[in-house]
């Protein structure tokens, strides 16, 4: 049986390529809005319409969704969430390295790119 989300619960949410833990605070008809508590995987680098290629016309630098910052994640990438909530900065540097180290062995453009940004927001992060 599926646990019933509603404002309040904690809930882990894809937004973009993007995955978050935070707390629903509305529900909408084909959304629910969602307070970000934590970060568990960080976006991908580049444009999300043609994902790990670097020959695009912008190559974007994708920020992890703030703490506390509120969004609009479709219905069917919300699940019910259970664990602990790190701290969100905790959570961010985690995230980063994960999707640092899983490029490490990627000699492509996009990762080389990828690499670049993600250096960049570190720093802009404050992440030590």
């Amino acid at each position: 049986m599926m646990e019933k989300i509603e404002v309040g619960s904690i809930v882990t949410g894809i937004y973009k390529t993007g995955k978050y833990i935070g707390e629903v605070t509305d529900i909408r008809p084909m959304h629910y809005l969602v307070k970000v508590k934590a970060v568990l995987k960080h976006p991908q680098q580049g444009d999300l319409h043609a994902p790990k290629e670097a020959d695009v016309p912008l190559f974007h630098e994708r920020r992890a969704l703030a703490f506390h910052e509120q969004t609009n994640i479709p219905k069917n990438m919300v699940k019910p969430y259970e664990g602990e909530v790190l701290d969100y900065k905790e959570s961010l540097k985690i995230a980063l390295h994960a999707a640092t180290q899983a490029l490490e062995n990627d000699d492509s453009l996009w990762a080389k790119r990828s690499m670049e940004n993600f250096s960049i927001l570190k720093k802009d992060y404050k992440l030590s």
